[in-house]
């Protein structure tokens, strides 16, 4: 649905990884799926999610249509 890139997120927002696979732009890495970080910042349509995977911090750029806000 066109709504999911249209949804905004904020600093500071707890957000999940949820890669659609009818969107090729801005599509994290398959082993990015399913985690939660928080957003970061703008970058252009895309925002900045940190997340840890492991022990190490990692800033994903990803576009809205990937993410889902995490309650």
């Amino acid at each position: 649905p066109i709504t999911r890139s249209l949804q905004s997120f904020s600093e500071g927002d707890t957000v999940s990884v949820i890669i659609d696979p009818s969107y090729h732009r801005g599509q994290p890495h398959h082993r990015f799926q399913g985690l939660t970080g928080k957003v970061i910042r703008n970058q252009g349509k895309a925002y900045v999610v940190l997340t840890r995977v492991g022990n190490m911090k990692k800033e994903l750029i990803i576009r809205p249509e990937h993410l889902k806000k995490a309650n």
